[in-house]
């Protein structure tokens, strides 16, 4: 009996990418050059456009409404194309004024784009999850006792989301103290080290 083939969707989603992610500002990064390696691997014939407009000076890559601007990219995969628009945005994420936006800031919303479109067909979608939720009246931040950084969420290998909360109430039931994902790991190790020796 033959086994049926597994969608796009599916053999993409299945991908751990936890390795290939970075933290920033407190958000989840997956490198793009890692995300479009795997996508070719997977699917040699995989395709991406960059989306121009026209101007007097020729085309241009983003998309402007006078104050600020976005990047429109579309990931095509066996045939299916994924439409992905991003704000070109600075480090903090906040959009950039028109006046002030630079080409190396456009090129690094292409690639951030690129890489959301990515997500569409399935790789790496779960970084995503939440993202478009509202904002809530969050309390003050949370700092690990241990180095002093502040405590941000983390993507576990199987997926699941750790909140800086959820890290914070496991720390202190096992250290006693709040510590960060980092300073968990470490004092983990040591505790096994100590079992051991």
């Amino acid at each position: 009996m033959a086994t049926e083939k597994k969608s796009v969707f599916e053999t993409l989603k299945a991908v751990n990418v936890n390795e290939h992610t970075q933290e920033k500002n407190g958000l989840t990064y997956l490198s793009w050059a890692w995300a479009w390696s795997e996508i070719k691997t997977a699917y040699p014939t995989a395709t991406y456009t960059v989306y121009e407009r026209e101007t007097e000076w020729g085309p241009v890559n983003y998309f402007t409404d006078g104050r600020t601007c976005w990047v429109k990219t579309g990931l095509t995969i066996e045939g299916l194309e994924y439409i992905e628009q991003l704000p070109v945005m600075d480090y903090k994420n906040a959009s950039i004024p028109l006046d002030k936006v630079t080409s190396y800031n456009v090129n690094k919303s292409i690639q951030r784009s690129l890489t959301k479109a990515a997500a569409r067909h399935g790789l790496g979608l779960y970084i995503y999850a939440g993202e478009d939720l509202p904002e809530t009246g969050k309390g003050p931040e949370l700092v690990c006792e241990e180095c002093g950084k502040p405590i941000r969420g983390v993507v576990l290998k199987d997926g699941n989301r750790m909140t800086p909360e959820d890290i914070v109430k496991n720390a202190r039931s096992v250290y006693g103290k709040a510590f960060c994902w980092d300073c968990c790991v470490k004092a983990a190790k040591v505790m096994k080290a100590a079992e051991t020796a």
